[in-house]
């Protein structure tokens, strides 16, 4: 079926079709996972649950960059904003995550100046508006932001705008997949890939995960129609014993991805170990900023490096992002941890898990 534009796939009928195809194929217990955390907000709101046959389980992975900076990170963040002269800026997302002792909604409470951006470039013209303050942006995100704060990064560093500098909590996701594949307690037969971050590094970045554990792939876009071709795909895949790494989204990723998007990142950061809630120390799964860029380091500048902090008491966010918990199954959930008074960043983020499923449900699938 030819499809040209974003409105036939949201079209019922192809839904429907697509999910009776699924329903036909599968004949054995299938665990997906859904990497991205915009495919778990879309998979709740679409009801695909719902046309899924009871045999294939939906697990929400590690794809919502701010559930998986780390505890320590986020003490990091509060700290920054505690320091005098200091403008914090963020995406939105950031404000009311809990850390230890505070969250930057707080500390912007006490009188801390936080300020939430739409992009980082809003962060630099700050910067630039204010001499004599010190302006941090907080670089939280996968491949699919890290491009456009490697060019605030670099223009900040060509015009000698010398009161800028970036907080490096960059995730990349390839990595991820690795541990998660690698870990007996989740048990995933197929992942369904995320397509913003896919995007930048194209069906090849995740070739050589691909080739390590031939485990069934699928990239995918966020319309309905996307979501249940990505299952019928990685179904498809389990039920044949055939796995393979699909492009199911071609209308936006290529196999080599976004090459001068991936070159800003080169010239910019470096990889290297990095904190991930529920996952741990990952090696050569962040981003920092290369040596020639070291004054725009806020962690050099401001002399702020995050520690070992374990999670809130009682919050199973980091098992939930590992794939081994589903948020009911958390004690605080729904409890002592709501949209309104959040324990952990899953209930707060717009792309968290617990967040998805107290918005549209308890479901135990």
């Amino acid at each position: 079926m030819s499809i040209k534009h974003a409105s036939e796939y949201r079209d019922p009928e192809l839904a429907r079709h697509l999910a009776e195809q699924i329903n036909q194929t599968c004949t054995r217990t299938i665990r997906l996972m859904e990497v991205c955390g915009t495919h778990t907000m879309a998979i709740f709101r679409h009801g695909i649950r719902s046309l899924l046959p009871q045999q294939i389980e939906l697990i929400s992975g590690p794809g919502c960059p701010v559930c998986v900076t780390s505890q320590g990170d986020i003490d990091a963040f509060v700290e920054l904003a505690r320091q005098p002269g200091t403008i914090v800026t963020t995406f939105g997302d950031l404000m009311r995550v809990p850390g230890s002792g505070s969250s930057l909604q707080r500390e912007k409470a006490r009188g801390a100046d936080v300020r939430v951006v739409y992009s980082t470039m809003d962060a630099v013209a700050i910067a630039r508006e204010n001499p004599g303050h010190q302006v941090v942006f907080l670089g939280v995100g996968f491949e699919t932001t890290a491009p456009t704060i490697a060019a605030a990064v670099l223009y900040a560093w060509q015009q000698k705008i010398v009161n800028f500098s970036v907080y490096p909590a960059h995730k990349i996701v390839p990595p991820a997949l690795e541990a998660l594949a690698s870990d007996p307690q989740v048990k995933i037969d197929g992942f369904l890939l995320p397509g913003h971050v896919s995007v930048i590094i194209g069906l090849d970045g995740y070739r050589r995960f691909f080739q390590r554990h031939r485990i069934a792939c699928a990239v995918t876009g966020f319309e309905p129609a996307d979501i249940l071709e990505g299952i019928l795909a990685l179904v498809r895949q389990v039920e044949s014993g055939r796995p393979a790494l699909e492009n199911r989204y071609p209308r936006a990723v290529t196999p080599e991805g976004n090459p001068r998007a991936r070159a800003l990142m080169e010239e910019v950061f470096q990889v290297a170990d990095a904190q991930w809630r529920g996952l741990g120390t990952m090696k050569a799964s962040g981003l920092v900023l290369r040596d020639k860029l070291a004054s725009h380091d806020a962690m050099s500048r401001f002399g702020i490096e995050p520690g070992q902090v374990p999670e809130p008491a009682g919050c199973a966010c980091g098992q939930i992002l590992a794939g081994i918990k589903k948020p009911p199954q958390c004690a605080l959930f729904g409890k002592t941890c709501t949209p309104m008074t959040p324990v952990g960043p899953c209930m707060v983020s717009s792309e968290g898990t617990c967040a998805a499923y107290y918005r549209y449900g308890n479901h135990e699938r």
